[in-house]
């Protein structure tokens, strides 16, 4: 909470206060110190008094006691009361008896009970009498009582002159002291305070402090450059602040590839579509619309032609579709998804379709090739098949998916039941228990090549399934279903096997090739995994040092410590690891430190729009650099243009695959491939 800048928060009077208090209290200690001084001085004034005025009398006082005088000694003691001070004196024998006395009534005055416990009432000089030069025979003795009050009033009047000009001095230096600081702190600091708060939170560099003037040299000045230069650079941070909090709310709110809403924000504006529809009691339709076998365009023109795809299909929906009738979104990978609103029925929802499939079918040109693409529409109605906007597009999503196990090319509308998805499920994981037993899987191989030596030095294994009735079945379809029902150990025990056997023999055949395989996070928690993988190493008689495991930085997650054990013993056997698609999980220097790698796998993604997306690029020379740092071999993965291989070769990335040298091949084509690509570098260096 801001204090406000009331009176008595003020330093100024803070220090006028602690000045005027320092000043009254050494005025005090001063003036005390005087008085006491004075006091001591007036009290041996009355002591000296009284000696001299006893030397005067003493001989007459003598002479009176040993003549046993007493009209002389009478004579001497009325003498003595010449003196105002003087209150009784008598001359009086050795045994006490007087010879002379006189006294008189002490002075009674107001001031008493303060002077006399200084002073006393009256003080007692007593003087022995003796005849010179024989000081042994005492005659008598000579009393004099003296009254202190004259001197104790005179001794007052200074004490109450020095307090009150002690106490005015004190005041006055208190004064121009407080100017004085006033003149060279407060003053300023209270412009200073002014100014500060004339700066804008805000935009704290638009307006900075002023310095006050005469202050430009010194300590004040040196704190307004101070805080003039933070401001400076907290204006600058809140500005970078604000520009990465866009950059952010766009990356997160808007697809980077399409421009379109992505899905959090799609979902948002589903949310005002469907209130707004239910306020004006009006239908809308969600229509989910996914290309048809993108992974294999992706596969047969490259991830970049994928992507112009994707951002030919983005522009024409958006040209196509009017703007205030049509939210239109990308939920991701090749798929979009369009609400209309203000629907009258379910034909409007069909013609709709129908144009958003003429929209897609409609041949384009990427790259110099023409490309025909198709696309299955899911079709989901508000508010008759649900009235949630997550229900919503969750049924349009699995209508989508069925509809494109019964053809592609054609639109399907939500059926309120997802039994059919169950049962193709289920059907998926029955096939895929019994795909193994029937020879449905088989191998291929994607070679690896050094970019120093030219050579093809290893090969990635990778797994097909080829189905009786569904045909190619993507791994990444059916790879997840066998990692979610166990199967993938078995599965993974079978490539290991399988790879193995392949390696052996080309290493028979005079090409001892380095052969990687993946390891599932599934089993890698095996706890047999170790002993599996060097039983089937030697079962093979393949050197521990010609196998190189890729796991993923998910697989070793959800239980470091025991991951990391099991690939030590793996690596100390002489198996080589590497980090596969490195880069998009959950990339640590704390795991890289921790685990045995020896290899970092670039992932595509990053290499397919490397010199083209500045990002990508960075992203690519950090995990190049990073390798060269920890001493470990870079493999890039998905190279598909002569730039890309000699760009990462002249960054110092040993190692590369893709499409770019040759996609993933069986046995024999590959055996075809290496010895081609051999021969053509020997030609080239001819």
């Amino acid at each position: 909470m801001q204090n406000s800048f009331e009176v008595e928060h003020r330093l100024g009077y803070r220090i006028l206060r602690w000045i005027l208090a320092v000043a009254l209290a050494s005025g005090v200690v001063v003036s005390a110190i005087q008085v006491i001084l004075d006091a001591q001085r007036v009290s041996r004034g009355l002591d000296s008094d009284a000696k001299q005025t006893i030397a005067m009398v003493k001989d007459a006082a003598t002479q009176a006691v040993f003549s046993i005088d007493a009209e002389l000694a009478q004579q001497v003691v009325d003498g003595l009361f010449a003196k105002e001070a003087v209150h009784m004196a008598r001359i009086v024998h050795p045994d006490g008896d007087p010879l002379g006395d006189r006294s008189r009534p002490l002075q009674e005055t107001a001031f008493r009970p303060v002077t006399d416990p200084i002073f006393d009432a009256d003080r007692l000089y007593r003087e022995p009498l003796f005849r010179e030069g024989n000081p042994e025979d005492v005659y008598g003795f000579l009393d004099v009582h003296y009254d202190t009050a004259a001197a104790a009033r005179t001794w007052l009047d200074r004490a109450a002159v020095t307090f009150a000009s002690g106490m005015a001095t004190a005041l006055i230096l208190g004064m121009v002291l407080f100017y004085v600081f006033h003149l060279l702190l407060t003053r300023p600091l209270l412009r200073i305070v002014n100014s500060v708060r004339q700066v804008d939170p805000a935009h704290p560099d638009d307006r900075l402090v002023t310095t006050p003037s005469g202050h430009q040299s010194d300590e004040l000045g040196l704190w307004v450059n101070a805080t003039n230069n933070l401001l400076v650079a907290i204006g600058d941070s809140q500005k970078r602040h604000r520009e990465a909090e866009d950059r952010v709310s766009r990356l997160s709110r808007y697809d980077q590839l399409t421009g379109l809403p992505s899905r959090d924000t799609f979902m948002e504006l589903l949310v005002r579509d469907i209130e707004d529809a239910a306020r004006r009691n009006a239908q809308l339709s969600l229509i989910v619309c996914g290309i048809d076998d993108f992974k294999s365009v992706n596969e047969q023109c490259g991830f970049r032609s994928g992507d112009l795809i994707l951002q030919t299909v983005a522009d024409r929906l958006t040209n196509k579709l009017d703007n205030a009738r049509f939210t239109i979104a990308r939920l991701g990978s090749d798929q979009f998804v369009v609400v209309q609103k203000g629907l009258r029925d379910g034909f409007q929802a069909a013609d709709t379709a129908e144009r958003i499939l003429a929209c897609v079918n409609e041949p384009m040109l990427v790259e110099d090739q023409n490309i025909s693409i198709s696309a299955t529409l899911g079709v989901a109605l508000y508010p008759s098949d649900t009235s949630k906007a997550d229900r919503l597009l969750q049924s349009a999503e699995q209508t989508m998916t069925l509809a494109k196990q019964n053809g592609h090319n054609h639109f399907q509308f939500y059926v309120a039941s997802i039994d059919q998805e169950i049962r193709d499920r289920k059907q998926l994981e029955k096939d895929l228990s019994q795909a193994l037993g029937n020879h449905q899987f088989h191998l291929v191989y994607q070679p690896q090549i050094n970019l120093e030596s030219k050579r093809v030095i290893g090969a990635e294994a990778l797994l097909r399934w080829e189905h009786p009735t569904r045909g190619t079945v993507p791994p990444d379809f059916f790879i997840p279903v066998a990692e979610a029902n166990g199967s993938i150990v078995e599965i993974g025990q079978w490539v290991l096997d399988q790879a193995c056997w392949q390696a052996a023999r080309w290493a028979s055949d005079g090409s001892p090739l380095r052969i990687a395989v993946n390891l599932s996070a599934v089993q890698l928690r095996q706890e047999s995994i170790v002993d599996d993988i060097l039983d089937t190493l030697r079962r093979h008689k393949i050197p521990a040092g010609r196998l190189e495991l890729e796991v993923t930085e998910t697989s070793f997650m959800t239980n470091l410590s025991d991951a990391v054990a099991k690939l030590h013993r793996l690596n100390k056997a002489g198996i080589s690891i590497a980090v596969d698609d490195f880069g998009t999980g959950y990339s640590s220097l704390t795991y890289l430190k921790q685990m045995p790698v020896q290899h970092l796998k670039i992932d595509k993604q990053f290499i397919r729009d490397l010199l083209v997306n500045e990002e990508d690029t960075r992203i690519a020379n950090t995990i190049i650099d990073l390798g060269k740092s920890l001493n470990l071999s870079v493999v890039a993965e998905g190279v598909e243009t002569a730039e890309q291989e000699y760009y990462l070769s002249q960054r110092g990335c040993k190692l590369a695959q893709g499409y770019f040298f040759s996609k993933p091949l069986p046995p024999r084509e590959f055996e075809t491939f290496v010895k081609g690509f051999h021969e053509q570098i020997v030609e080239n260096n001819l």
